[in-house]
C-alpha cells in the first residue's frame, strides 16, 4: 500500500523526514574504505612515514605539495 503525504499525520511526516535525513547522513558520512585492507607496500610506506615524523623528520604542508603539482588548494 502506497501512503500519500496528504494522508499522513504531522507526527508520521516528522518521523519520515527524520528517518530520511538520518539514512542520507549515514550514507554520505560513511567511510568508503571501511573493511578494505592496505596493500603491504603501501602499509610499509605509511609506517616508514610515521616513524620518520616521530623521530623528528620534516613534514611538508599540503598547500606546498598542491602548489608544486599545480593544483588549486
Amino acid at each position: 500500500m502506497v501512503m500519500r503525504v496528504a494522508d499522513m499525520s504531522v507526527d508520521e511526516l516528522k518521523t519520515l523526514i527524520q528517518e530520511t535525513v538520518a539514512q542520507t547522513l549515514t550514507e554520505l558520512l560513511r567511510d568508503p574504505d571501511e573493511g578494505v585492507e592496505l596493500r603491504e607496500d603501501f602499509e610499509s610506506a605509511l609506517q616508514f612515514s610515521l616513524e620518520t615524523v616521530r623521530s623528528g623528520g620534516q613534514t611538508v604542508a599540503a598547500e606546498h605539495v598542491a602548489a608544486k603539482l599545480g593544483l588549486n588548494w
